[in-house]
């Protein structure tokens, strides 16, 4: 039996056209990461940070005047199986739904995931909508079964401590 197969003409007629392209009935693209990753196990704060900086801020959708969010997917033993740039904001804004970090790792079938990002500013503290924000992906992605380990806002590496981790500061717990 053969498939049927969709047609689609150049000057967008259907009956009568001499050139037709065939349409493939499922196409599916994941990007998983933009660059190489050749770290074995992250697992800490300083990990996530140095990652970020030797990594992150070389891919080609990076922008330091903006706040970009990535989602650090790991496997059950906390290797990284790859990162990925979930939402990108402006100077002091970021949008972020919880199942937009989690389809990825759902996808993957990571066991466990790491959320970081960046504050222009330079300031590594939390503000409201990150702990609002934080908490709400805490329940969704214990929900789904997947461990999120720690929230890492990463700021100006010229300050003493140059990155502040939810996790340390207690938020992660009730």
């Amino acid at each position: 039996m053969k498939k049927p197969t969709i047609r689609v003409h150049r000057n967008g007629d259907t009956k009568s056209a001499p050139f037709q392209y065939k349409i493939p009935a499922e196409l599916k693209v994941v990007r998983l990461r933009e660059c190489p990753v050749d770290i074995p196990q992250i697992e800490t704060p300083p990990q996530i940070v140095d990652f970020w900086r030797k990594y992150v801020v070389s891919c080609s959708w990076f922008r330091e005047d903006k706040e970009c969010l990535c989602v650090f997917l790991l496997n059950t033993r906390h290797r990284l199986l790859g990162f990925e740039c979930v939402s990108q904001g402006t100077l002091d804004t970021l949008l972020l739904r919880g199942c937009e970090a989690l389809r990825l790792a759902t996808i993957v079938n990571a066991a466990a995931i790491i959320i970081a990002h960046n504050h222009p500013s330079g300031d590594p503290g939390p503000t409201e909508p990150d702990i609002k924000c934080t908490r709400g992906l805490l329940r969704a992605s214990q929900f789904l079964g997947i461990e999120l380990l720690d929230h890492i806002i990463i700021g100006d590496a010229r300050r003493e401590k140059s990155y502040g981790s939810l996790r340390e500061m207690g938020y992660f717990y009730s």
